[in-house]
């Protein structure tokens, strides 16, 4: 039995107490960011919450070295495919082909030949970028017999626009086994909730305004939108970006020119059923620009709040008509 699996039946098969009920507060440290998650219960479950993000960090975390999709990126040929990667995978496909190719998990390496995973110095002149492309392409990996099968050993799967909004559904599937209705999971900016806040509401989760400098999350708000039993996730250009000869480069790549998207769209927020979904689509957004993304929120008939420059450089919004019944102010 996979271990995935045997985890939640264990845990999904406890005695469930008849003790009163509270709000818990649990925070933390999961894929290089952080977490924050508050639920009602008759007890804690902070061993479990880290517990299960462990599980997740070991399918698909890029800082476990000995996680699944690490080894992929290693070419270890002995690793197989779990359920969890399997299912960011196919999810990817889905987007990639949504969005005419503008979500790729391929593009990790165009990610940090930019500069964006550390502070070496840029190789992104054109030669070097043409380079890289010949090992970019949701065409160039697909999986075969529980193995993932890469065109090239140079190609690189980058699963950091996608994977922390999964990391939400994954936690919230726990919950769900543990029949805690009343929950706020928020790992890494991407959240979900379900059932009522501690004050017998609906959650209210804000959007932050994409202005450089807002760095801290929850300081500068732009919108308050109220929701419940839906997921949201947010992409924007205004806390991941490099300046180079007085030019600002978002860390949003196009996967066919191998350079920074170029548009006036600064931020998105999608609200969807599950995070994996709101995750890969405001990504994918966020590279196709405003008008393209208006279509494509309309053809997926997905929830989402825009905010962009127009021609004379003030800020303004795009919002859905379904998501305009959810924004408090």
């Amino acid at each position: 039995m996979h271990k995935l699996t045997l985890l939640i039946i264990i845990l999904s098969t406890q005695i469930v107490s008849c003790k009163p009920q509270e709000y818990f507060f649990a925070q933390g440290e999961a894929q290089g960011t952080s977490y924050h998650i508050t639920y009602q219960a008759d007890r804690s479950y902070a061993s479990e919450i880290d517990s299960v993000l462990r599980v997740f960090d070991m399918s698909l975390s890029a800082w476990e070295p000995k996680s699944t999709l690490s080894r992929i990126n290693r070419n270890d040929s002995a690793v197989m495919v779990d359920l969890l990667l399997t299912e960011v995978y196919n999810k990817a496909v889905e987007v990639n082909k949504a969005s005419d190719g503008m979500f790729d998990i391929t593009v990790g390496p165009l990610v940090k030949a930019w500069g964006f995973y550390s502070d070496a110095p840029l190789a992104h002149d054109s030669a070097r970028i043409r380079q890289i492309l010949k090992y970019v392409g949701m065409n160039k990996i697909r999986i075969e017999n529980g193995k993932m099968i890469k065109d090239n050993d140079s190609i690189i799967i980058d699963v950091n626009a996608i994977a922390q909004g999964y990391s939400v559904d994954f936690m919230s599937k726990f919950f769900d086994n543990q029949h805690i209705k009343n929950y706020l999971i928020e790992i890494g900016g991407e959240l979900k909730v379900s059932g009522k806040n501690p004050k017998g509401n609906k959650w209210r989760v804000g959007i932050d305004r994409p202005v450089d400098g807002n760095y801290s999350p929850g300081e500068d708000l732009q919108t308050i939108i109220e929701i419940s039993n839906k997921a949201m996730a947010t992409s924007g250009d205004y806390r991941k970006f490099i300046i180079e000869n007085g030019v600002k480069y978002a860390h949003h790549i196009n996967p066919k020119t191998g350079f920074p998207s170029k548009n006036t769209l600064l931020s998105v927020s999608i609200v969807a059923d599950n995070c994996i979904t709101a995750d890969a689509y405001g990504t994918a957004c966020m590279v196709l620009g405003v008008e393209k993304s208006i279509g494509l929120l309309n053809e997926k008939q997905l929830d989402g709040y825009l905010i962009y420059n127009d021609a004379n450089g003030m800020l303004k919004t795009y919002v859905t008509e379904n998501l305009k019944q959810m924004v408090k102010n």
